[in-house]
């Protein structure tokens, strides 16, 4: 039952699972390793070896099958890995969604926080700063509250860049709040609610992060009692898989325990 016969089936799905592999190891080599490309990497593999080698593996898993402990072995794990497909589906679904609903009122900005590298903006953390400066550009009376402390191997905090990032391309400083001693997305959207609270903005907001994130950030700011629209950062191609595939377990973590 674990044969395919087909031989194109197994070379498509070979092919594909090559550049899977691919996607998921560059990030390694720059310096990203997280979840997501971690799961990812040893996905890919187990299934280059079950298409590319089907024969040799179709054979030990019907050994397998046919024995008592083994069979049972067998159905828990085809049962988890179906299980995964369905939700990691569903929850992409919802994630296109998120990223998608873009603000219809003009709300007070929150971009969260990304890395900064040589007292400068990541590419991650720059791209979010540009979907937030085209925004508020257009929208020149929306305040905006800059997120992120600073970590062990960042000259300045990420609040701090952010701020010198926008009021370096004209962003008027009395417009921005900084948030500077979160360290999780979580205590971004905290901190940024004691300011709005502070300041009597509203609890109405519209994040600025990468699309892929979105969803879990809405679920924490819903846990926070704040309403959200969205404006989603572009993310590179090749980082795309492992971020994503990171954000399906975030979710997941999340929907369970937030």
């Amino acid at each position: 039952m674990f044969v395919i016969e087909n031989f194109w089936v197994r070379l498509i799905a070979s092919i594909v699972l090559l550049i899977l592999l691919v996607l998921f190891l560059f990030p390694f080599y720059l310096g990203v390793q997280n979840l997501g490309n971690i799961l990812g990497t040893l996905a890919c593999v187990c299934g280059l070896l079950f298409f590319a080698a089907n024969p040799i593996i179709a054979k030990i898993l019907q050994k397998i099958w046919e024995n008592g402990i083994g069979h049972v072995v067998l159905c828990v794990f085809i049962g988890i890995l179906s299980l995964s497909g369905v939700l990691a589906v569903v929850i992409s679904g919802f994630m296109i969604h998120t990223m998608n609903d873009k603000p219809k009122e003009e709300n007070p900005v929150v971009v969260l926080g990304c890395q900064v590298k040589n007292g400068g903006p990541s590419l991650m953390l720059k791209r979010r700063l540009d979907a937030a400066y085209a925004y508020l550009t257009e929208h020149p009376d929306v305040p905006v509250i800059v997120c992120g402390g600073q970590g062990p191997d960042e000259a300045i905090s990420e609040a701090q860049c952010m701020f010198e990032y926008l009021t370096g391309k004209g962003i008027a400083a009395d417009r921005i709040y900084q948030e500077n001693t979160s360290t999780s997305t979580y205590e971004n959207l905290r901190n940024a609610k004691e300011i709005l609270q502070d300041e009597s903005l509203g609890s109405q907001i519209t994040i600025v992060t990468d699309g892929f994130h979105q969803l879990r950030t809405s679920m924490i700011a819903d846990d926070l009692n704040l309403k959200t629209s969205h404006v989603s950062a572009y993310t590179s191609w090749y980082l795309l898989p492992t971020y994503w595939v990171r954000e399906w377990l975030g979710v997941c973590y999340q929907f369970v325990f937030g």
